[in-house]
């Protein structure tokens, strides 16, 4: 009822469900970069709405050595304080990487969560997003048709401690998130082949074996797509941060003001653009499933099509023209939306990002329409999750998608 309750934001418009649709695989709905929000919907926000799907098995945020293919967070130790130490990532070993310190683990683009209820209050209180205040959500929890619900929970320090009935709010929203199936039903094609019961298509074939051959799409070196040393079903993440120089989107209007920057993985830590340079510019990877489904890809959704996408990967390096602007000199304004001192971050040593101008691409256009193929055989099959909502006026709970 929480997730569903528009009256918790400042504008009274927006619940969690606005932004991460149950219809949509509690992603956005639409083919915006940003979601507009605030208190009288017209703020955007600062990066694309990633999914709230498959982040149940997220390691808190860490730095550290790759682990490869598994869900732990590794052991914490010194950032380098001199360029970046990333080594090559290959999709048939992805164990060789294990030396290398690496960024990993928390919830959004930046890792700056930990936790499912630290992600609850993220958007909640952003000006840009929910736009709400502690004292708005206090005034709504004691008047919301769930009040009782929530003390049942919260008990009677939730009576007299405003900060306390806050958080086992937002911890009921991280359970919710947690426990509902529909948040990982891993019910796709993809799951149905892993244990037997479907086929690929011949071209789906061709294209999951290209999105593993690390001379080709090389996808499986981050978007990991092997059942863990556990035996869970593989998440399409590594859960890691990369650098891949996706284009400055000048739809986001903040993106206009040349001294404005987005960093990434540096900018969630204090002091981050020095102790933590050799990391600025990246961004988590996120899951590849349901992706097929989704229209703003890259943290700052510059991309709508995953056409677009796959020839980003392919071209970047070898026909920079085709994503990036040319300066006043007419030379091509190259990884345009990190700074120079940072482009050294910037992925350029691991397939399919290790092909120079002049160069044949790794993967034809053949080539990536079929691993498009593929990556729709990750879309979840089970029926869109309808929650209970809870009318604001008379408190009659029913049932209904918000989006």
């Amino acid at each position: 009822m929480l997730f569903y309750d528009r009256a918790l934001s400042g504008s009274g418009k927006l619940s969690c469900a606005s932004c991460h649709d149950p219809a949509n695989h509690y992603g956005p709905t639409g083919n915006a970069s940003v979601f507009e929000g605030g208190a009288d919907l017209h703020r955007q926000g600062r990066r694309a709405i990633p999914t709230l799907t498959y982040l149940e098995r997220m390691p808190p945020f860490s730095i550290g050595p790759d682990l490869g293919n598994d869900d732990v967070a590794p052991r914490v130790i010194a950032v380098p304080s001199t360029g970046n130490q990333r080594g090559s990532k290959s999709a048939t070993d992805t164990a060789s990487s294990a030396a290398h310190i690496v960024p990993q683990g928390g919830f959004f683009w930046d890792g700056r969560a930990d936790t499912f209820q630290q992600q609850a209050g993220g958007p909640l209180f952003d000006p840009d997003e929910m736009a709400s205040t502690p004292e708005h959500v206090t005034a709504r929890l004691n008047t919301a048709p769930y009040r009782a619900d929530l003390l049942a929970l919260a008990g009677t320090r939730g009576e007299k401690d405003p900060a306390f009935l806050r958080e086992e709010a937002l911890f009921a929203i991280g359970r919710y998130e947690l426990e509902d199936r529909h948040f990982h039903e891993y019910s796709s094609r993809f799951d149905a082949w892993l244990e037997g019961k479907a086929r690929f298509t011949p071209l789906e074939r061709e294209g999951y074996l290209l999105f593993n051959d690390p001379r080709k799409g090389n996808c499986a070196a981050c978007h990991l797509d092997h059942v863990t040393r556990d035996g869970l079903p593989p998440l399409f993440t590594d859960h890691q941060y990369e650098a891949l120089g996706a284009p400055r989107n000048m739809a986001i209007s903040r993106n206009a003001v040349p001294s404005y920057d987005d960093l990434g993985v540096c900018d969630a830590q204090p002091d981050g653009r020095k102790a933590f340079a050799a990391y600025c510019g990246m961004f988590v990877t996120p899951t590849l499933r349901n992706v097929a489904t989704r229209h703003a890809f890259f943290h700052n959704g510059v991309f709508h099509t995953l056409e677009t996408v796959l020839d980003f990967y392919a071209v970047r390096d070898i026909q920079p023209e085709k994503f990036y602007p040319r300066r006043v000199d007419e030379k091509i304004d190259v990884y345009n939306d990190i700074p120079e001192q940072y482009r050294s971050n910037i992925d350029t040593i691991d397939a399919p990002f290790d092909r120079p101008s002049g160069e044949t691409p790794a993967l034809s256009e053949n080539e990536r329409r079929a691993i498009i193929a593929f990556l729709g055989t990750l879309t979840d099959t089970d029926a869109p999750a309808v929650a209970p909502a809870v009318d604001t006026v008379t408190g009659q709970t029913g049932k209904r998608q918000d989006g």
